[in-house]
């Protein structure tokens, strides 16, 4: 199965420089002893977190009075294959294409061997707390999406 946000495997897949590990809990398997089909989504929250700290965004939208935070519009997963109880992921994370306060972020779960196990994208969209529309990115907000400086794996 190939997914329709994936034109070129490979290029897809190089254009990943963020990466967090996760480590499959026995609370996130289920009676066949894999991990059950709505974890992955938590895999994805805690990596793209991850990716908004390393970026200098999540303490914005954290801060006292900034007005700001950051809805996940829609999520899309693709399930490659199965994962079981304890083992170590690569929760892999990029900006695929910045909009006007929108963004849509790209996701690649691989295990030790470096297999792929999920897939996904999802859209998050700025909104104004006030207002509940969208707020458009600054510039240094997109340079900051767009860039390939960082980016720092955590390990």
């Amino acid at each position: 199965m190939k997914a329709n946000y994936i034109e070129n495997r490979d290029e897809w897949q190089n254009g990943f420089e963020f990466s967090v590990p996760v480590q499959v809990r026995f609370s996130e398997t289920d009676m066949f002893g894999h991990v059950n089909n709505t974890v992955p989504i938590t895999y994805f929250e805690f990596a793209r977190i991850e990716y908004m700290k390393s970026l200098g965004l999540m303490q914005n939208w954290l801060a006292d009075g900034d007005g700001l935070i950051p809805v996940v519009a829609d999520m899309q997963v693709d399930y490659v294959q199965q994962v079981f109880f304890d083992e170590m992921l690569s929760v892999y994370v990029k900006a695929a294409k910045v909009g006007n306060s929108s963004v849509d972020i790209h996701y690649w779960v691989t295990n030790e061997a470096g297999e792929t196990c999920f897939t996904g994208r999802g859209i998050m969209v700025q909104i104004s707390k006030e207002t509940g529309k969208g707020h458009p990115w600054t510039e240094e907000q997109k340079q900051l999406f767009t860039a390939k400086q960082l980016i720092s794996t955590k390990k």
